[in-house]
């Protein structure tokens, strides 16, 4: 999964890695946010909406951030900027 990841970016306190936001896009039209991590007792610390905003940076603004959320975070992803969409679609992947 990382090896094949084309933006990956990191977090780190000292030499403990503390978030990362991985990252499949084209750099052009869009951009699938696979992986937002940061570490339980760093969480609230604006960690993960900083991830988001390097990751925005690096794609351009021309380009659509596009992720599937977690159920627990549905409710996070609003307070950083993503809107629900209702117009997607997924074949699940076999486990």
């Amino acid at each position: 999964m990382f090896s094949n990841s084309n933006l990956i970016i990191t977090a780190w306190d000292k030499d403990k890695l503390v978030g990362i936001s991985r990252s499949l896009t084209d750099f052009c039209y869009c951009c699938y946010l696979s992986d937002l991590a940061v570490r339980k007792e760093y969480q609230t610390n604006g960690i993960g909406k900083k991830l988001i905003g390097l990751t925005r940076e690096n794609i351009g603004k021309q380009t659509a951030l596009i992720l599937l959320s977690a159920p627990t975070a549905m409710d996070y992803y609003p307070n950083v900027g993503f809107q629900k969409i209702d117009n997607g679609f997924i074949v699940k992947r076999i486990k």
